[in-house]
């Protein structure tokens, strides 16, 4: 494999340090991997404040084309991202790839928006408009479950909207980070995106950092929360995508041979590691015990196994202590319900959890009621439709939720009474980069892609002239 490097000015670095990226399939290196210190992370900011001046006032155009040179790196390296990426996190190389296409995708659309002068009034004695401008450096933190795809949520809106970055992934999957500021080294003008991987010790000073304007965070809600904290001092803006629980409520007249797939793949895709993934399944009485059915059977014919192997469908957990926090609710869930497909560990080497789905339990389990991030699903009976909508939003997250029904009419209806950032119908964790995401409560504040999720990179300036 080939070194990695930090990018820092427009330059490739050695960091501090070096430490291992652990294959999660293997539990052994991929890598050694560069490691920032708090001095480095400081001349990345500082590279970005002085790029900010000059990149802010090229023409979006000419920004443009930068970001659409990004996306044809991602391309051209489609197959090495792809596979660095299955090797640092976990998942099957067709999934990787998909990711990586995606992320080039997302680059795409955000070159299709604009920031154009808003004319707010125009009259014999007034004349008012609304200019939208960058805000300065951006703090861009990424997870570990799509390094890619979500890295995509955050760097291209920035950069269209004139703001420079310095972007850090999570410790445990840098590589593809890293190896995307190789890429982009000759592209993007210097210091305009700086690139810094840690060992988890470097996103408190990156959030307090005076000369930051902007943490972008996606992860989980106590991090977000800590982040909402560090940069409170100095009331820099936030945008927070954390945690989610989202409830799937199936009515009675659905066909359960025919909706049973597409459930198992919103509950299981990436091995359950999605933040809007489906993490409770409401099913209606009458047809409870042949879902539950459907749902073990296609559980217990799926392919665990290493990414880079053909015919895996489902990888590892990325990490030893998500890998133990799965274990234990699985554990917790043995006394509060019954595991009908699952619930074994997996011989060998590797953070492997087979699919696992619980019947016969209820609300107030641990299982039903926190954040799993895992491939185990609660399957819970319920008798009432407006009931089971009430148990789901009686949550404390709130980023997405879904009602399935072979009325669409039906089926809106109850969407209207769910309580979260996104509800789909008759589909689940359903993204585009056009459509503007965010959660409710617990689960987030602020708005990624769509033309709103541009908008949260840039400061709101009325000119209001009389005449």
């Amino acid at each position: 494999m080939s070194e990695f490097k930090l990018l820092i000015g427009g330059k490739l670095v050695d960091g501090a340090k070096f430490s291992p990226v652990l294959n999660p399939a293997t539990e052994e290196s991929v890598t050694d991997c560069p490691r920032g210190s708090e001095g480095q992370l400081n001349e990345a900011v500082a590279a970005a404040k002085a790029a900010f001046p000059g990149w802010s006032a090229t023409p979006i155009d000419e920004r443009k084309k930068v970001v659409n040179a990004i996306a044809d790196a991602i391309e051209a390296n489609a197959d090495d991202l792809a596979r660095i990426l299955t090797q640092e996190q976990g998942k099957p190389i067709g999934d990787a790839t998909m990711e990586v296409y995606g992320t080039a995708a997302f680059f795409r659309y955000f070159t299709s928006l604009d920031l154009p002068v808003k004319v707010i009034e125009d009259s014999e004695g007034k004349y008012v408009e609304a200019h939208r401008r960058p805000l300065g450096v951006i703090g861009a933190i990424v997870p570990w479950n799509f390094p890619m795809i979500l890295m995509a949520f955050k760097l291209p809106p920035a950069l269209i909207s004139g703001n420079t970055v310095v972007l850090k992934p999570a410790p445990t999957t840098p590589l593809t980070s890293l190896k995307l500021g190789e890429l982009i080294k000759d592209i993007v003008p210097a210091g305009v995106v700086n690139i810094i991987a840690d060992e988890n010790d470097l996103g408190a000073p990156l959030t307090a950092h005076p000369d930051v304007r902007k943490i972008s965070f996606t992860g989980s809600t106590a991090t977000g929360s800590k982040v909402m904290e560090g940069a409170a001092g100095l009331l820099k803006r936030i945008t927070l995508e954390l945690g989610g629980n989202d409830a799937g409520i199936v009515l009675g007249n659905v066909d359960p041979k025919e909706a049973a797939p597409k459930l198992f793949q919103s509950a299981f895709q990436n091995s359950g590691q999605v933040c809007i993934a489906m993490k409770r399944l409401y099913v209606h009485d009458s047809i409870y015990d042949e879902m539950c059915d459907e749902l073990a059977n296609i559980a217990n014919n799926t392919i665990v196994g290493d990414g880079l192997e053909q015919g895996t469908q489902l990888g590892p957990l990325q990490n030893k202590m998500q890998y133990e926090k799965v274990w234990d609710l699985i554990e917790d869930a043995r006394k509060s319900g019954k595991i009908i497909a699952g619930g074994e560990k997996v011989e060998g080497k590797g953070y492997f959890i087979r699919p696992t789905i619980v019947r016969d339990i209820e609300d107030g389990s641990r299982l039903v009621d926190e954040e799993q991030f895992g491939p185990v699903l609660p399957v819970i009976r319920y008798s009432d439709a407006d009931d089971a909508v009430s148990r789901a939003n009686a949550s404390d997250y709130g980023l997405g939720g879904s009602i399935w029904s072979s009325s669409n009419d039906d089926a809106y209806d109850l969407a209207l009474k769910m309580e979260s950032g996104s509800v789909w119908i008759n589909k689940h964790a359903d993204l585009a980069p056009n459509i503007p995401f965010g959660g409710a409560r617990f689960s987030g504040l602020g708005t990624e892609l769509g033309e709103e999720g541009l908008l949260e990179f840039t400061q709101l300036k009325v000119i209001n002239m009389a005449r």
